[in-house]
């Protein structure tokens, strides 16, 4: 066996084959770029090595640099994991040069899947099905569009080397071909340094089926079943489950043969996956990749084995583990990936310090995570953050326990998506198993967006949470607000009704509630200009609260950051601002154009400068207070006489900014 692995990976993938592992008694080696100086997989190796910049084509795609590293650590094999250089032929051969054992694929059989051009030539030879359409050397764009005449449409263009559904178009109408042709070859020039292109029959709505297959070095091949990975977004796989739902099974048998056809053809060895499309009546070959899945969860959660594990021990030259008539498949597991990004937003990529990131703890679910709270998003990778993964004896029992574990995952500081797929796993589409890769296409998506409204109550529940006690130690459960009273924010003054206000902006939209205490315990509240609802039994311990509002018992995780408060109920995230009272005031004043502030600040911003002539409303400074960018504007047409605070500078509550002179 192996003794000592270096990971040339990050991220979630370098933290679960370090499990596997140091469960195996190997020595493990990080390497990890500016980016990644205090990142989780680096705090788990038991060495680290730095290897470049943030940019990943100077630190992990850099060959010559990562095999430094292992030389310097006398590292005896290299795991590529998945991306970066885990389907880079040539890597794999500066290994083989440099002595070390490449846990992947031989050379060859890399460099054979490669390109999809030679791939669909040879597999279409060996009797696989294939989508019709055009793998030709011929490769100038004249020539590629008279092909695409010649198949018809719609067709769909992809690089030859490329991978992951980058690069792809997707031509509808003649029209659209010429310029489809240019942006795939730039595009696959610039992603792939290949500009040969592939055309096939586009098929609008197939399902994704794939199968795990592995082989040694003895000439053992063997299936590990198949997976769905339908459930995607711009082809990139979100939800993937094992084994695939709704599949007649003579058809899957046939899959499952097909693949090892495939693994035999190019003497494979090791684990990989055939990609197939599935259009109601048949499969068609798209891809093999030659590398461990990020999917792989499923299949290990439904056949009890450890792959990379078995990975290990075949690139050490042992044989397989189990024999095809030993392998057994039980129950079904579907995994859910969590990325730093905005479903409200377009899924625009998020980035940041997690404030928060607290992974679910359930009976059958598995978390293989990259990140933990207080770590760094960086901005210059994929925004995987980790993996969910739920099994069960059944497919709608498996999906309820993913979806429970997705509402116990709570994420602050950056955007994330879990509350997004967790909407899609309840939906009649995907448990009746009738979805496919168009389920997120176009006006579909909108089925599954967030909530454009808050509910009153769990506005009330917002206010009680964001003036909570402080929280008692341990695991007590303080009961409804009790203790020091000067621990209570109760709004008591002698004499008046002990009233606390708070105004709670979400959306852009303020919402004001009122919260009255009685002996100082809250007892109603107030939304808007809604009745008084009573209140009781609220209860809070510094991460949950939980209080009956009216006929409804409520319970919401929570957080509060400054003015700052973050609510997780099991459906919706709400980020909400607590508004300071002084912050509308200060508004009013730059509505107006007020050339004072009302409350202290940092000036962020001074676009103008002395002497110079404005028009009203013209931006004159951009101060940051409450966590919040207000802007200065002119009240009037005027010149810049003075300017009080530079870029940068703390402004005093009350301060003069500027010296307007008004124009005559």
């Amino acid at each position: 066996m192996i003794e000592s692995l270096l990971v040339a990976n990050r991220g979630e993938i370098a933290c679960r084959i370090f499990r596997t592992a140091r469960r195996l008694g190997l020595r493990t080696i990080a390497v990890f770029s500016d980016a990644d100086a205090g990142a989780r997989h680096v705090r788990e190796a038991d060495e680290a090595v730095h290897i470049g910049p943030a940019a990943a084509r100077e630190s992990y795609l850099n060959i010559g640099r990562i095999i430094e590293a292992a030389r310097a650590t006398r590292a005896q094999a290299v795991h590529p994991g998945y991306g970066f250089l885990a389907e880079n032929h040539e890597f794999a051969q500066a290994c083989a040069d440099a002595g070390l054992k490449f846990v992947g694929p031989p050379v060859a059989a890399i460099a054979a899947m490669g390109s999809k051009i030679l791939a669909k030539t040879r597999m279409e030879a060996a009797g696989v099905p294939v989508l019709p359409g055009y793998a030709g050397s011929q490769q100038d764009l004249a020539h590629l569009a008279r092909e695409a005449e010649r198949l018809g449409l719609p067709l769909i263009i992809k690089p030859a080397a490329g991978g992951g559904g980058k690069g792809m178009q997707i031509v509808r109408a003649a029209a659209e071909l010429p310029a489809a042709l240019a942006a795939a070859r730039r595009l696959a020039e610039s992603a792939f340094g290949d500009g040969a292109l592939l055309l096939e029959r586009y098929l609008p709505a197939p399902r994704h089926i794939e199968v795990q297959v592995f082989a040694d070095t003895h000439g053992n091949f063997v299936h590990l079943g198949e997976r769905d990975c339908s459930t995607q977004r711009r082809h990139q796989k979100l939800i993937e489950e094992s084994p695939a739902p709704a599949l007649p099974e003579p058809l899957r048998e046939r899959l499952r043969t097909a693949a090892l056809v495939v693994a035999r053809e190019i003497g494979y060895v090791s684990a990989g996956t055939v990609e197939f499309l599935f259009d109601g009546r048949e499969f068609y070959f798209m891809e093999m990749n030659t590398r461990l899945q990020v999917e792989h969860t499923v299949t290990e959660a439904v056949t009890g084995l450890d792959l990379v594990e078995w990975q290990l021990r075949v690139a050490s030259g042992e044989p397989l583990p189990l024999l095809q008539s030993e392998v057994r498949f039980e129950g079904h597991a579907i995994e859910a990936r969590v990325c730093a990004e905005d479903p409200e937003r377009g899924f625009l990529p998020s980035a940041g310090r997690l404030e928060l990131l607290e992974w679910p703890q359930l009976p059958s679910v598995r978390v293989d995570a990259g990140f933990a709270t207080g770590d760094t998003v960086p901005d210059c990778y994929d925004s995987l953050l980790g993996k969910v993964i739920a099994w069960a004896p059944e497919r709608k029992l498996a999906a309820a326990r993913l979806a429970a574990a997705l509402a116990s995952t709570y994420c602050a500081g950056v955007h994330t998506n879990e509350r997004w797929l967790r909407r899609i796993l309840r939906s009649p589409r995907f448990l009746e198993a009738r979805h496919n890769i168009a389920l997120l296409d176009g006006e579909g998506a909108a089925e599954f967006a967030g909530s454009a409204s808050i509910d009153s109550q769990l506005l009330v529940l917002a206010a009680l949470a964001a003036h909570a006690p402080p929280a008692v130690g341990g695991n007590e459960t303080r009961a409804a607000f009790t203790g020091n009273p000067w621990d209570l924010a109760d709004g008591f003054a002698p004499n008046l009704p002990a009233v606390v206000a708070s105004s709670l902006s979400w959306l852009g939209r303020t919402h004001t509630v009122e919260i009255e205490y009685v002996r100082g315990l809250p007892a109603a509240a107030v939304t808007g200009t809604s009745a008084p609802l009573p209140l009781a039994g609220v209860r809070c311990d510094g991460t949950h609260i939980a209080a009956s509002i009216g006929a409804r018992r409520l319970k919401a995780r929570y957080l509060l950051e400054g003015a700052r408060l973050q609510l997780w109920t099991q459906e919706e995230h709400y980020e909400l601002a607590l508004e300071d009272p002084r912050t509308h005031e200060f508004s009013a004043s730059a509505a107006t154009g007020g050339l004072t502030t009302p409350l202290p600040g940092v000036v962020v911003a001074v676009p103008v400068a002395v002497g110079q002539k404005v028009s009203a409303g013209e931006l004159l400074m951009v101060i940051e207070a409450m966590k919040m960018e207000h802007a200065i504007t002119a009240p009037y047409a005027g010149t810049v006489e003075t300017i009080h605070f530079a870029r940068g500078e703390r402004v005093p509550e009350g301060s003069a900014l500027l010296e307007l002179a008004r124009e005559a």
